[in-house]
C-alpha cells in the first residue's frame, strides 16, 4: 500500500477513516483541471455516486431519528440535509481544500474556498468510502459529518409561502391572496413591496427585487408575526 503521506494522513483523521485504496481518496481530491486528458481519473464519477450514497445513508438516518414524521417531513429535511451548501460546510469542517489536486488556472482562481467545488469534493469522499469500505462504512462518515444538523436545520425546512398556505388551509381558511402594494426603482434595478392578505387578519408587507421574492417575505412577516414561526424556527 505504500507509506501515507503527512498530508493524507491529516486529511484521514479529519474523515476518521483510513483509505486501504489511497488512490480512491486522490480521485476524489482531483478536480477536472488537474486531469484533463482524462476526465475520469477526476472526481466527477465518485461525486456520481456520492450523491446517491450520501442521500441514501441521510435517508436513513432521518428514518431513525424522527420515527413519528410523515413523508413530507422527511423530504423536507432530507433536501436541508443534503442540499449543496451543506456538503460545502461538511468539507471546509473537514479542511479539503489544502489537499485539492488543481490545475494552474484554478489555484489562481481561489478554487480551494470554492463552495460549489467543496460541495461536490464531499460527496466525492463518500463515493470514495463506499468503493473502499462499502454501505456501512459509508454511513459512519455520513452520520459523524451530518448528525449535528439532523436537528438543526439552518434554514426553515419549508418555504414561507408554503408554510402560510399550509396554516390557513388547517384553520378552514381561504389560500392567502397576495397583491403588489407598491413597485420603485428603476427598470434594471426595481423593487417590489407585496402584502399578503388572510381572512380575517391585518396585512403583512415584504419587499424584494421581485415579486416572489417579496411574496416569500410577506409570508415570512405574518408568520413572524402571529408567532407561527419564530425567529430560530426549523420544522
Amino acid at each position: 500500500m505504500g507509506r501515507k503521506s503527512a498530508d493524507t494522513a491529516a486529511l484521514e483523521a479529519q474523515l476518521a477513516y483510513s483509505f486501504a485504496d489511497k488512490d480512491l481518496l486522490k480521485r476524489a481530491l482531483t478536480h477536472v483541471s488537474a486531469s484533463p486528458s482524462d476526465k475520469t481519473r477526476s472526481y466527477q464519477r465518485l461525486e456520481f455516486l456520492g450523491d446517491r450514497v450520501l442521500g441514501l445513508s441521510v435517508a436513513d438516518m432521518l428514518l431513525a431519528a424522527f420515527p413519528a414524521a410523515e413523508e413530507g417531513e422527511l423530504s423536507r429535511r432530507l433536501a436541508e440535509l443534503v442540499r449543496k451548501e451543506s456538503c460545502a460546510e461538511v468539507a471546509l469542517a473537514w479542511d479539503v481544500g489544502p489537499h485539492l489536486h488543481l490545475g494552474d488556472g484554478e489555484v489562481s482562481s481561489g478554487a480551494r474556498r470554492n463552495r460549489a467545488i467543496l460541495a461536490d469534493v464531499c460527496e466525492a469522499i463518500v463515493g470514495a468510502v463506499f468503493l473502499d469500505g462499502g454501505y456501512e462504512a459509508a454511513r459512519a462518515l455520513v452520520e459523524r459529518a451530518f448528525a449535528a444538523r439532523l436537528h438543526a436545520p439552518r434554514r426553515p425546512l419549508r418555504d414561507a409561502k408554503t408554510a402560510l398556505q399550509e396554516w390557513a388551509q388547517g384553520r378552514g381558511l381561504p389560500a392567502p391572496t397576495y397583491e403588489l402594494v407598491e413597485r420603485s426603482g428603476p427598470d434594471h434595478a426595481p423593487e417590489f413591496v407585496v402584502g399578503v392578505n388572510v381572512e380575517g387578519m391585518a396585512q403583512a408587507q415584504g419587499r424584494g427585487t421581485a415579486k416572489r421574492n417579496a411574496e416569500q417575505a410577506a409570508a415570512e412577516a405574518f408568520l413572524l408575526r402571529e408567532r407561527i414561526w419564530t425567529v430560530n424556527q426549523d420544522v
